[in-house]
């Protein structure tokens, strides 16, 4: 009885969270926008603001999470991202990138195109100047502009979540960036117990046990023996390569 109280509890705060993202994506930009414009400052600085205001506002929102008892979470080694530029992570839940930019004060994403079309989503990516992954060539240039403006940038190798059981797949895109930037890379591995939130998965298929969701930022990848290899084309094809074969060993120790 009790442990079908919890569930029903988890999933009525499951479904609460989902409501206020979705009002938050709404209203955020109707407050927010308006007033970026109205302090003075630059284009650079209002992105400075936006991204500041959204990392508060998903601190915010896990710590609501963790409150009304949806999860908890462990941090290792969070200290690392505070010098970060590049920062590569797997993909296995739908809030991964809520929990980065709570962890990372100046970040921006790499995010879908859809999310400029979703009206939960397209406010606060466009006001935080966001990378949006529909060009290479232009994600590259925006991702050179982003790390000159001091800001760390976060890209999920796989390009959309873990299929549960399935092994990594990584594009060639976060590799490309990394080369042609000469960026190295801050590695992050993320675990989720019992998996929740997948490509699977709805967002009301809560599971029995609470989810425990455990971070932990590794020590930093040079690329500089990349650069050495005669093409960018080859360097990015043997650092993709080489990316999967890492996060895959570090995360059956881990995951």
């Amino acid at each position: 009885m009790l442990a079908r109280l919890n569930h029903l509890w988890r999933w009525c705060g499951t479904a609460f969270s989902f409501l206020v993202f979705g009002v938050g994506g709404i209203l955020l930009p109707v407050v927010l926008i308006p007033l970026l414009y109205c302090l003075p400052g630059n284009s650079k600085q209002r992105e400075v603001r936006a991204q500041r205001t959204i990392h508060h506002a998903f601190r915010g929102y896990i710590g609501m999470m963790k409150y009304l008892g949806v999860l908890r979470y462990d941090l290792e080694h969070i200290e690392r991202l505070r010098q970060a530029k590049l920062v590569l992570a797997n993909h296995p839940t739908l809030i991964d990138v809520i929990f980065l930019i709570a962890l990372i004060p100046n970040a921006n994403c790499v995010v879908k195109g859809k999310l400029l079309r979703n009206p939960f989503t397209r406010g606060p990516v466009k006001a935080a100047g966001y990378i949006i992954n529909e060009d290479n060539e232009k994600v590259i240039a925006a991702a050179a502009e982003a790390f000159a403006k001091g800001h760390a940038l976060i890209v999920f190798p796989e390009g959309t979540r873990t299929t549960f059981g399935d092994q990594l797949q990584f594009k060639r895109g976060a590799a490309n960036i990394a080369i042609r930037t000469a960026a190295d890379i801050t590695p992050v591995l993320i675990s989720c117990t019992p998996s929740t939130l997948t490509k699977q998965d709805r967002w009301y298929q809560v599971p029995a046990a609470k989810v425990h969701i455990r971070i932990r930022v590794n020590e930093v990848i040079s690329v500089a023996s990349y650069l050495q290899e005669p093409t960018p084309s080859v360097a990015a094809r043997r650092l993709t390569a080489d990316l999967a074969e890492y996060f895959s060993e570090e995360l059956k120790t881990y995951g």
